[in-house]
């Protein structure tokens, strides 16, 4: 019997043509790529590569791209850093929704006092509605957290228009975008985001791999201390072949993405 996978919103296979790109940066292309000497700068090169490719599927610059391990620790990585740097000045308060991935919800759930978190309802479509988002904002709002697409039921938000109610009072915007990524077209400039998560292995690239944009003139704390990767925000050998397989992912998707929009939309 043939078994028929349909659990695509849960993790998607590698692409083989990812899985080709990523193979040589196992075994014969391994060097550290904080290391000076040649094996180090070829994979210095390939993540330089990676960076740029992804950057392009999100209409971002490469500088504002940092690799994580996934969608879960970039949500975690704006969440925990902006709620620490909102507690040095007294507190303030985070706006949600009640149908975010749990890598949100539970972030906010873990956050000490002195942070209030707001949890919008969503309609019978599980939309948001922007105009929740803005009667919702507070002198101390420091954060709007509002997932691109959900994961359960497919509901695209309406990412852009939070985005520029956010802009214009001056709140950070963060989007899990997990679900987006590689399947509909995303533009953080459009979108008018601050920071957006995003994770490989929902695109056809490896799983244990995801990046945070973050836009130019922002700087979270950073996540994990060590070493200067990622420019020092980010500590940690980085991981050259999951990074290669991210960054051939994006390219693909991007090259591909309205061909398998029309596939999907009529499936």
């Amino acid at each position: 019997m043939k078994t028929v996978y349909l659990d695509y919103a849960a993790t998607t296979p590698v692409d083989a043509r990812v899985l080709k790109a990523m193979l040589p940066y196992f075994c014969e292309q391994y060097g550290n790529p904080s290391s000076l000497y040649s094996f180090g700068r070829e994979a210095r090169r390939a993540v330089g590569q990676a960076r740029r490719q992804l950057a392009s599927l999100l209409g971002a610059e490469p500088d504002e791209i940092f690799f994580t391990s996934g969608g879960s620790e970039s949500d975690n990585w704006v969440i925990r850093s902006l709620s620490e740097e909102a507690l040095r000045h007294g507190g303030g308060h985070i706006i949600t929704t009640k149908v975010e991935h749990h890598a949100v919800l539970r972030a906010c759930e873990a956050l000490p006092s002195g942070i209030e978190v707001t949890y919008l309802d969503v309609d019978s479509e599980g939309r948001v509605q922007p105009e929740a988002v803005e009667s919702s904002l507070r002198p101390d709002t420091f954060l709007v957290s509002v997932m691109a697409a959900n994961n359960e039921v497919g509901t695209i938000e309406p990412i852009a228009e939070i985005g520029a109610i956010c802009r214009a009072h001056g709140v950070f915007f963060h989007t899990d975008a997990v679900q987006a990524v590689g399947h509909i077209p995303v533009s953080v400039k459009e979108w008018q985001v601050d920071a957006l998560s995003l994770s490989g292995h929902k695109l056809y690239g490896p799983k244990g791999i995801g990046a945070l944009y973050l836009r130019r003139g922002h700087k979270l704390a950073p996540f994990i201390h060590g070493g200067e990767q990622e420019r020092g925000l980010r500590a940690g050998t980085e991981n050259t072949a999951g990074i290669v397989g991210l960054g051939e992912a994006a390219a693909i998707a991007a090259a591909e993405l309205a061909e398998e929009s029309a596939r999907l939309q009529g499936l």
